[in-house]
Formats: C-alpha cells, structure tokens, sequence
C-alpha cells in the first residue's frame, strides 16, 4: 500500500473513532464521568436532569445501613428478621425471602448490593428505621428513608427524593422518587470513600445463609455487574425499571501515581466514576465509556490536573 493511501486510510479510521466516540456519548438521557479524588467532572449531558434511578437507590440504602451500625457499634452478624410488608409491594425477589427469614445484616447488605435484592432492602429498612429516633412517628421504613433524604441533603443531592428504599417506581397511584447523574455521582464518590461500601459492591459472588424455620440454608448469590473485574472495574451497581431504564454505576481503579520532588514522594490514587441513566445498553455503553473516561482522565491529568469549584462535584 502506497504511502498517501495508508495516511488518507489512517485519517478515516480516526475520523471513524471519534464518530463512535460522539455517538456513545451522545445516545445517553444522562450521563456524568468524573474523578473521584478531587471530584473534578470530565464530562457529562444532562446531569441535573430529575430522572428514576432504580435500584442506584440502594446505594443510598447501604450507607445510612452502614453509618448507622457504626454509630451504634453493631455487629454486622446480628440477625434481622424479613417482616411480612417486605414482600407486600410484589417487587422482584430473586434470592425467594419469605416473611420470617432471618439473616444477618451484612448478608442483607450483601443481597441488596449484589443481587439488588428488594426485599433484603425493604427488611433493612423495617428493622433499622424501628431502631432509630422517630420524632414526627412514621412507619419504620418511612422513618430509615427520611435519614436516606437527610443523607442526601448532606452531600448537597439538591435534585433528589428518595421514596423508599429500594427505587422502585411502579405504582402509578404514588409520586415517583428521582435523582440525577451529578447527585448519584455525588453519592458514589461518599460511598467508595467507605471502605466497608467498597469491599461489597466489588464482591463477584458471596454465600449468604438465610434461616429458615430453624434451618440454616446456605445460597449463592451472583453480582449483578457483569463488568466487575475488567479494565479496573470494581463496583458500583447495577439498576433497571421500566420507567428508569437502564441504568448503572461503575468505579475504575488504575495503578496510582507515584512522583519524586527531592526527597518527597507524592502518591495520586487513580480512580474514576460513570453513572448512566436510562441507557439502551447499559453494560456495552459502561464498557465504551470507562474507556472513555480513562481517555478524558489521562489528558486531564497531563494538563496538571487543575480542578474548578464550578467543574467539580
């Protein structure tokens, strides 16, 4: 091949790229990439846009779960037994909960990260939401969402309503709960700071023991994120309604950065998050946009990493 025909066939094959590039990209309702060290956002569309996230929600679940266990000094391997209105909204039970169950609250936690498991969620809620002040006397799981908003107002969320602690959104005779990119972003970045969130959520798999009737029955349940484990990926989770769509976060770790000035040795961890909302292909376009982000990150980062308040989550 003739030199000039090899250069012109380079140039359409990188035309061809950044075509790609701006068509992922572009195809989302919503979408926010961002480093979460500094929280500087390296790109997004829509991210103010009030939309149903699904079960993202139950990030939120997890930390007030978390923060309240550790404010209380509770062991994780207390036991909490699944109460009849956990099963009462006809949502999804994949693991099969029946009222009467009990697990310990770190298989609770494990069963709603991993497997987005609804009634693990709504049993978290029943038994921490009995446990913890209630002074305007709303139902126990009301209560726990009330601390989930009083997170979300914490980390300045000022486009989101938690309505329950699942997501769910189909009951057409109730208002609907929402979120946007840049508030879940904002909720991941508090998360993975959390060791504990962050050891779950990058779990493939997990042996839960659900006691039944006086018998221990152990169960495999899966991660529902299906790109954990690739180019860095070690979280977040997953989430999918008719009315959300599509939607999913996911963290990245590289290597971290390491350089010298004298006798000092700096050390920049590397990491970055996407939440997607209502896409058409959740794992395809996580996948296009981690690398995506990793691009975004590298020419952000040789540009000296400079962080603006009005760019920064």
């Amino acid at each position: 091949m003739k030199l000039g025909s090899l250069f012109l066939l380079q140039k359409q094959l990188t035309l061809l790229v950044l075509v790609l590039g701006v068509t992922f990209c572009t195809a989302q309702e919503s979408y926010i990439i961002f480093d979460n060290q500094t929280g500087r956002i390296l790109e997004s569309k829509n991210p103010d846009k009030k939309l149903p996230v699904a079960s993202l929600t139950k990030i939120a679940t997890t930390v007030v779960a978390l923060d309240w266990a550790e404010l209380h000094n509770i062991n994780l391997a207390d036991q909490m037994i699944i109460p009849l209105d956990a099963t009462a909204d006809g949502l999804a039970n994949p693991i099969g909960l029946q009222p009467g169950d009990s697990l310990s609250i770190r298989d609770l936690i494990y069963c709603s990260l991993l497997a987005s498991d609804n009634v693990s969620a709504n049993t978290l809620a029943s038994n921490i939401g009995s446990r913890i002040p209630n002074p305007t006397g709303l139902a126990p799981r009301e209560n726990f969402v009330s601390q989930m908003n009083a997170l979300a107002r914490n980390l300045f969320m000022k486009r989101t309503l938690f309505l329950n602690p699942t997501g769910a959104d189909h009951r057409t005779d109730m208002a609907k709960p929402y979120s946007t990119a840049e508030d879940m972003a904002r909720l991941t970045r508090h998360a993975m700071q959390k060791a504990s969130f962050a050891f779950y959520v990058e779990q493939k798999s997990r042996q839960i023991h659900i006691l039944r009737n006086g018998t221990d029955y152990p169960h495999e349940i899966r991660n529902t994120n299906e790109l954990l484990g690739r180019a860095g990926i070690d979280g977040v989770k997953t989430g999918r309604t008719k009315n959300a769509g599509d939607c999913l976060v996911l963290s990245s770790q590289q290597a971290p950065e390491s350089r010298r000035e004298g006798e000092q040795v700096f050390i920049t961890p590397r990491r970055i998050s996407i939440v997607l909302l209502r896409s058409l292909d959740r794992f395809q376009d996580g996948w296009n946009f981690i690398h995506h982000g990793w691009k975004l990150y590298d020419a952000w980062a040789s540009e000296g990493r400079l962080v603006d308040p009005v760019d920064a989550l």
